[in-house]
This record gives C-alpha cells, sequence and structure tokens, in this order.
C-alpha cells in the first residue's frame, strides 16, 4: 500500500508543479503552455512516462517540462525565474496544507493518514530537490535571475547544451556513489533541507 500511496503522491505533486508552471507563464504574459493545454490539473498532460517510471524505481524522475517563451515576458529574466519558482512554491504550500491534518491527526481512517504523511514528505523533497541549482532543476533557473546580464545568455546556453550530462551526473550520485563511498552528495543535500523544512513547517502549524 506503501507503494500505491507514493506513486499516488508522486503523480499527483508532479502534476500540480508543472500545473504551477503553466499558470506562472501565463499569468506572466506567456500563453505557450496554455495554447499546448498545460494549464490543468489532468496528470496525463504533466506527466512524463519514463520519469515517473524513474521517480517510483529509482527515487529521481521528472515531469514533462513546460515550455515557455521568454520573448513573450515583459522581463524575461526576472519572470523566467518567477515561473522556476512556482513550481516548489506550490509544492511547499502544499505540504503546509497536509501539515495540519497529518499534525494533529484529525484525519480517522489511518490508511487516509499515512497516504498525508506520504504526500507530505514528497512534497517538501520535491520542494527541496527541485532548488537544487544545477540544470535543468527550477534552482538553476531561479539562480538565473542573479546572473549578470553580460554573462546570461552565455549561461543559458550552458543550462540548454548539458542537461544531459547534469542527468547523468545525478543518477549516478543517487545510485552509484550510496555504494561506493557509503552517501550521496546531493541526496544528502536534499535529506538535510527535507529534514529541516520538516520541522519548521510542523512547528509552525
Amino acid at each position: 500500500m506503501n507503494l500505491i500511496y507514493f506513486a499516488i503522491s508522486i503523480i499527483f505533486a508532479l502534476t500540480i508543479h508543472e500545473f504551477a508552471h503553466a499558470w506562472a507563464a501565463h499569468k506572466l504574459g506567456d500563453n505557450t503552455a496554455k495554447y499546448l493545454g498545460r494549464i490543468s490539473l489532468n496528470p496525463l498532460r504533466h506527466l512524463d512516462i519514463v520519469g515517473t517510471i524513474c521517480f517510483i524505481l529509482i527515487g529521481i524522475g521528472w515531469g514533462k517540462p513546460v515550455p515557455i517563451n521568454p520573448q513573450n515576458f515583459n522581463n524575461p529574466k526576472r519572470d523566467q525565474a518567477l515561473v522556476a519558482l512556482a513550481g516548489p512554491l506550490v509544492n511547499l504550500l502544499t505540504a503546509f496544507i497536509i501539515a495540519i491534518p497529518y499534525k494533529y491527526s484529525l484525519i480517522a481512517a489511518p490508511e487516509l493518514s499515512q497516504f498525508l504523511k506520504i504526500l507530505f514528505e514528497i512534497s517538501i523533497s520535491l520542494f527541496a530537490f527541485n532548488l537544487l541549482p544545477i540544470p535543468p532543476l527550477d534552482g538553476s533557473k531561479i539562480i538565473g535571475f542573479f546572473i549578470p546580464d553580460q554573462y546570461f545568455a552565455r549561461y543559458e546556453n550552458f543550462m540548454h547544451t548539458n542537461v544531459v550530462y547534469i542527468l547523468i551526473l545525478l543518477l549516478v550520485d543517487f545510485n552509484l556513489l550510496p555504494q561506493i563511498i557509503g552517501f550521496s552528495i546531493f541526496g544528502t543535500i536534499v535529506s538535510f533541507m527535507t529534514t529541516t523544512i520538516k520541522a519548521l513547517i510542523l512547528i509552525g502549524t
């Protein structure tokens, strides 16, 4: 049952994450995602089959990227960062909302309570993981806002041309390094962030 809860939580968390990207882009003036039907809570519009399976099997995955056209933004550099931030923020908001029934045991059914616990933790993990400042994660696009204008084009080119290598690096870090050195570098960072954020949310609710 925990695997089922995990799969449902991943699908839900990824769906609202990508929906938030599309919605934010639309609000900031770019309708590319809207015309492609991405402002939707239908998981089929956002899930990448391979990415979802990888999430369930090895703990690392991805949704279908939301296409944007920066030329439609009034302030492309700033607005790209805001669109990137929208995804992780909606996951954090989800965790805050779930924290209340989760913390105070307002759900009598143990099955539903366990599902909320898993969704709570996955929402925080997705928030923390996506804030890593490495492409193609949202954190790399948020960091882009702070890159000096004269280097921004070079930075964007780096993000677009090195995605495959970064994905391989992440897969090696999360799956091979623990067997070689006993821990994952990025995994340790995400775990620390997740534990800290979880504690702060539970204290604050």
